[in-house]
């Protein structure tokens, strides 16, 4: 691992951080160490980043903002490459938007409604990156990444790069093949927005931002849901009718707030979330016969 850090800081492609905890880049300020932590300083450094990676032959795994991810105590194995600073470019090109996979999904948002372009209202108060967003398919208020985009500009494990199209992602609920079929990357996404009266976007824009607000509790750690929704059923409504509101294990506490949130409430390691993800399983289980399945990432080492 000495070897290849050095020749990662000799072609300077980026920040190279051994060592580094991740609990500084999750939004559950919960995570153990990554052995390196690369933020590449642009496209063509991120490339040559997994270049080197492949001649180590080391494990990689790619994070955004840290949002939906819950990392072990233990930390992950390799090189954890977080797409940052070098990749949140934005450009808009007619009824496109280009950008970058590590821009804040929210800021886009933000700044394409401002300009009375429709089409990413959903998305309004979603935490995390483009980059992540599409991979995951994030979405919210009846509408997700899939509905939007155009394509995306995709680095695959072995640093061979492609575009792919909508279709050819293979979206579902909160799903992407970049997850498990196609392990990659999201470097650029291309949206397709449309022109639309500026004051209705932006008061529903608001409107979706004060609903996330006012029902789910980022006042606190949290990564985001924990559970995807066992349609027409939803988490968040089983747990609360189960009683589990406020539960806590060690550090880690069902919101008060929104059933379907684990906060990070006073300190709470990974093991403790680990722990009260199946306890909560267990109870809806038991109680309704419904198997939770987790919406948030688990990553690391067990």
């Amino acid at each position: 691992m000495d070897a290849l850090v050095k020749e990662l800081q000799d072609k300077e492609v980026g920040k190279v951080l051994p060592n580094e905890p991740l609990a500084n880049h999750t939004t559950m300020k919960i995570g153990g160490p990554a052995d390196v932590l690369v933020e590449p300083k642009s496209l063509e450094r991120l490339q040559e980043t997994m270049v080197t990676i492949n001649k180590y032959k080391v494990k990689w795994t790619a994070i955004g903002r840290g949002s939906n991810l819950l990392v072990s105590d233990l930390g992950i194995e390799g090189v954890v490459i977080k797409l940052g600073n070098g990749m949140d470019h934005l450009e808009l090109e007619g009824d496109e938007v280009h950008v970058g996979g590590g821009y804040s999904l929210i800021k886009l948002v933000t700044i394409i409604s401002k300009k009375g372009l429709t089409g990413l209202e959903f998305a309004g108060g979603i935490p995390g990156s483009v980059g992540g967003a599409v991979y995951m398919n994030a979405g919210a208020h009846g509408s997700d990444m899939s509905k939007v985009l155009k394509k995306a500009h995709i680095l695959f494990e072995d640093g061979k790069m492609e575009w792919l199209t909508a279709d050819e992602l293979n979206f579902s609920y909160r799903t992407s093949i970049l997850q498990k079929e196609r392990p990659g990357i999201c470097l650029e996404a291309v949206l397709n927005v449309e022109k639309g009266n500026r004051e209705e976007v932006v008061a529903q824009l608001q409107k979706n931002k004060d609903y996330r607000r006012d029902t789910q509790p980022f006042s606190y750690p949290c990564a985001g849901s924990i559970f995807r929704n066992p349609l027409p059923d939803y988490a968040g409504q089983l747990i609360e009718k189960a009683g589990l509101k406020g539960h806590k294990i060690g550090g880690a506490k069902v919101s008060d707030m929104h059933a379907n949130f684990i906060v990070n409430d006073d300190g709470a390691k990974a093991q403790d979330v680990l722990d009260l993800i199946e306890y909560i399983k267990k109870t809806i289980l038991e109680k309704y016969n419904v198997q939770l399945e987790t919406e948030v990432e688990i990553l690391g080492r067990k």
